[in-house]
């Protein structure tokens, strides 16, 4: 018994039957209607979505007996040799494994001899870029110049690796990677011809894990329908991607929520004896806080037949925005982190970890336990836009003209942190504002900064949000401005009282020179009442 892959028996046949690239097709058929039709063109775009598909249906339009035209027939013999892949005319070269000049001339020896079965001979060369520098040269003259009757097609995964002397002698069409909404489309689709039955929750893992690739998404649901013994349930998906359902993801989510670390940890070492993939897991735990923020912000029509739904509105209930916010960051952050962790285990649970312990509104747990106890995490407390927290002014935003002064910044991001101000504080967000004057300042590199040292400095995670405005006031550097301007006026005024002073303008005529006084101390605070200054006989007119 021969059993036809997915990914094979679907291809598309025709251009109303590609997915995911107007743009591609659109081009492609405008250029055969008009009759503009170029001699080389060049398919990029990553795995699976479509190169040489378009290429290969490109090579029907081109040679379908009922003339040249965007919608061939599908039926005449050069459409079905075409089909089957025994068109004599249609030459295919994997350019991986035939990489070297004497390959190219072999092929381009025939490029002069007219063709034998249809009305152009195509070269689809695929994988381009792994041709050697000399067969690219070769390749040159034939390409920019070709018989009438030659048409080139290229398709490769690397077009940067192309020489710009190839590039600029085709047509290029970038293919894009497919979105997990247009494959779970295309997936639900087959399996509704294949009389197979499916569970939306299914489908959906199997278009995310496809990671934009069509012909990957099939290969994995040929793979799910094997291990479903032909049918789709999520729970089989999620055992075979090393995943887990959305009710183990909910769970974990709820232990959140409620601050249990005891039931968090439980219930992540009960995932660790099903073996699952942890940056799988983070992936599921950022994409569910995605869908909570959706809901909080667009509504419920926004995730319309999203499974758990249910589930996903009480969490959202649960938390604020800007918990949900923090929450996904941490959780991506977490996948970022994970391969450097003693191993993938530890990681993730630091990552729970993490939930819980920049969790806003809860106070934070004893540094040791008490004699006879047990250290442990608080339960939640209610959460309110309480006032700046009450501690020592050295480590808390409340001053944040003096709080400034001790974060561990310099260069750019110090500047951007003396010339904000404090608007207001929140257990959970600082908002700071900042002249308009002072726009330079504000780039997403210095504004990171900033905001990883203010964290660093609380000990606990704050969002930083940054407005403009005309005016900002209460600056640190406006108060050393200001500070310096008093002690230069204290200089001053000692200078002009010091009797020394006086006799020498005296005695020569002379006047102290307003602009050279400078304050005997290097730093504020220092004795405001010495300086050092020059005098100069006066003008005469």
């Amino acid at each position: 018994m021969t059993y036809l892959a997915l990914a094979r028996k679907w291809r598309p046949r025709s251009f109303a039957d590609v997915v995911g690239q107007p743009h591609v097709v659109r081009a492609l058929a405008n250029g055969l209607a008009g009759g503009r039709v170029h001699h080389a063109f060049l398919f990029a775009g990553t795995r699976g979505v479509g190169k040489t598909t378009v290429a290969r249906i490109f090579a029907r339009c081109l040679n379908c007996e009922r003339g040249v035209t965007a919608t061939p027939c599908g039926e005449c013999r050069a459409c079905t040799a075409i089909e089957e892949g025994r068109f004599v005319d249609l030459i295919e070269v994997d350019a991986a494994s035939r990489t070297g000049i004497d390959d190219i001339r072999e092929l381009l020896d025939n490029v002069q001899y007219t063709p034998t079965a249809g009305r152009f001979k195509v070269y689809l060369v695929d994988e381009v870029h792994m041709l050697s520098k000399a067969a690219f040269n070769a390749l040159l003259k034939t390409l920019e110049e070709p018989p009438p009757h030659v048409k080139f097609l290229f398709a490769t995964t690397d077009p940067q690796k192309l020489p710009v002397t190839v590039l600029s002698r085709c047509l290029q069409f970038n293919l894009k990677r497919l979105p997990a909404t247009l494959i779970a489309e295309r997936m639900g689709t087959i399996c509704q011809a294949e009389g197979v039955t499916t569970e939306a929750g299914a489908i959906a893992r199997l278009a995310r894990a496809a990671g934009g690739s069509m012909r990957d998404g099939l290969s994995l649901l040929d793979q799910a329908l094997a291990f479903g013994n032909d049918t789709l349930r999520e729970a089989d998906v999620a055992e075979m991607l090393g995943s887990l359902d959305c009710a183990r993801i909910f769970a974990l989510l709820g232990a959140v929520v409620q601050g249990d670390a005891t039931e968090l940890l439980r219930r992540a070492r009960e995932l660790d004896e099903l073996v699952p993939d942890y940056l799988g897991l983070l992936d599921d735990i950022a994409t569910t806080l995605q869908q909570v923020a959706v809901l909080q912000l667009a509504g419920a029509d926004a995730l319309a037949n999203t499974e758990g739904l249910a589930e996903l509105t009480a969490i959202a209930a649960s938390l604020d925005a800007e918990t949900v916010q923090l929450y996904y960051q941490i959780a991506v952050t977490g996948r970022r982190d994970l391969p450097l962790a003693p191993d993938p285990r530890t990681g993730f649970e630091m990552t729970l970890l993490r939930l819980l312990a920049f969790a806003p509104g809860l106070p934070v747990p004893a540094a040791a336990p008490a004699p006879g106890g047990v250290a442990g995490r608080p339960s939640a407390q209610p959460k309110t836009e309480a006032a700046t927290p009450v501690g020592d002014t050295l480590r808390q935003p409340g001053d944040w003209a003096g709080f400034v002064r001790g974060l561990p910044l310099d260069g750019a991001a110090r500047q951007l942190a003396l010339h904000t101000a404090c608007e207001s504080v929140s257990s959970q967000t600082l908002h700071l504002t900042i002249d308009r004057s002072n726009a330079h300042l504000v780039t997403d590199q210095q504004r990171n900064r900033l905001q990883e040292a203010v964290r660093a400095r609380l000990g606990q995670a704050v969002l930083l949000r940054l407005d403009m405005r005309d005016l900002a006031t209460d600056t640190a550097a406006s108060r050393e401005k200001q500070q310096r301007g008093e002690v230069l006026q204290q200089a001053r005024a000692a200078i002009e009282s010091d009797p020394n002073v006086r006799d020498m303008a005296e005695l020569f005529d002379a006047e102290l020179l307003p602009d050279s006084v400078q304050p005997a101390g290097a730093r504020a605070g220092d004795d405001a009442a010495a300086g050092v200054g020059k005098i100069a006989r006066k003008t005469r007119q």
